[in-house]
């Protein structure tokens, strides 16, 4: 689970306008902070299939988000893209 403060400072660092908290670009942001813990949990619990359900479950809405926003505009995935390295 992700802690209260690094989900805060996640916010604020994606926000496109003060008090954001719903455009996709920090919904991406969260997902990705939450992928990234649940990835490092399953690294040392390797038959957790319950974790791994939700984080399969958490990638799909990721790309289902991000698809909206490449069809919405182009550029502001591309930029969340660069930003979160999420694509190599």
């Amino acid at each position: 689970m992700i802690q209260k403060e690094k989900k805060t400072q996640v916010i604020l660092d994606n926000a496109t306008h003060e008090g954001d908290t719903g455009s996709p670009e920090v919904q991406i942001a969260i997902l990705t902070a939450r992928i990234q813990e649940l990835t490092e949990h399953l690294r040392t619990h390797t038959h957790d299939n319950h974790s791994r359900r939700g984080l399969l479950k958490m990638v799909g809405k990721r790309r289902s988000l991000l698809d909206y926003l490449a069809k919405k505009d182009i550029n502001r995935y591309r930029a969340i893209i660069a930003k979160l390295g999420i694509r190599k």
